[in-house]
């Protein structure tokens, strides 16, 4: 069974950083890309971030470009997001994903979120 146990959210002032942390269990966490979304009240939810399953290759939506980065540590199952110049928009709720495919069908597996508020 997969699961995967986000940690690391807050309140943090605008420009200050915060470290988010998903804990993957249940899958071998070696062969998967993993994903980072964000979702605010009355939007879809959004993809912010990558990255492959080498751990080498990170991609980013335009909007977090230049501020976050993704990686992930094979010894603890754990991939992280790194938010530095964080903003108001960056505020949401923060989610971990991982996708499987298994006999032609698609399984799409969510943490329960972090809340991320940037407020001063």
């Amino acid at each position: 069974q997969v699961q995967l146990v986000e940690s690391g959210g807050g309140l943090v002032q605008p420009g200050g950083s915060l470290r988010l942390s998903c804990a993957a269990s249940g899958l071998t966490f070696r062969i998967y890309i993993m994903n980072w979304y964000r979702q605010v009240p009355g939007k879809e939810r959004e993809l912010v971030a990558s990255i492959d399953s080498s751990g080498v290759t990170g991609s980013y939506a335009d909007s977090v470009k230049g501020r976050f980065t993704i990686s992930r540590d094979f010894a603890k199952n754990t991939v992280y997001l790194q938010m530095n110049s964080l903003r108001p928009e960056d505020m949401a709720v923060y989610y971990c994903n991982v996708v499987r495919y298994s006999l032609g069908k698609k399984y799409d597996y969510w943490g329960q979120g972090t809340q991320v508020t940037v407020s001063s």
